[in-house]
């Protein structure tokens, strides 16, 4: 009876590996929302990580995380570190690129729990009286990271998170 246990868990084991062998390489997560205020007034709570305190959900994770700004005071050279609980982890990210009212990209480095490299990006699109906000994430997926996601699901973790930013943006936003 073990015998049998341990084969079946092996081809279980080993189906697994092989399946994550065959996800793609990177990864993509993206949500977006209206919100019914002018591009450039939008674009000034992302641009500027001294106001991200105000909408981001990651802010309220650990009220003792200890954050870092440095470089530029905002746009392209901004940079905002972090270090934090179990729920934050530690990293760091780098506006690399601002183009006023319509677009924001970051680096983005996380260091704990897991090392990770991606790129988040901010496109702010205007819609009659209001504006299409976009917030990207896309990265590279190493073989290790598509076994995780054999049993954790990026889009929908990352998703909620995304969705729950945007609403507070529009809440600001729209006042």
């Amino acid at each position: 009876m073990l015998k049998i246990i341990s084969i079946v868990v092996i081809v279980l084991v080993a189906g697994v590996l092989i399946l994550a062998a065959t996800k793609p390489d990177t990864f993509s997560v993206q949500r977006s929302a209206s919100i019914k205020a002018p591009p450039a007034k939008i674009y000034a709570f992302i641009d500027d990580f001294k106001r991200w305190g105000t909408w981001s959900p990651y802010e309220k994770l650990d009220p003792a995380m200890k954050r870092t700004l440095s470089g530029a005071p905002k746009g392209n050279g901004a940079i905002y570190a972090w270090q934090g609980d179990g729920n934050v982890g530690a990293g760091r990210m780098e506006i690399t690129d601002a183009i006023e009212a319509s677009k924001v990209t970051i680096k983005l480095d996380f260091m704990k729990p897991f090392e990770a490299h991606n790129t988040a990006e901010f496109t702010l699109v205007p819609r009659g009286d209001a504006t299409e906000v976009t917030w990207a994430m896309q990265g590279p997926l190493p073989y290790v990271a598509k076994v995780m996601h054999m049993f954790f699901n990026m889009d929908s973790m990352v998703g909620k998170d995304f969705e729950a930013g945007l609403v507070n943006l529009k809440t600001i936003a729209e006042q």
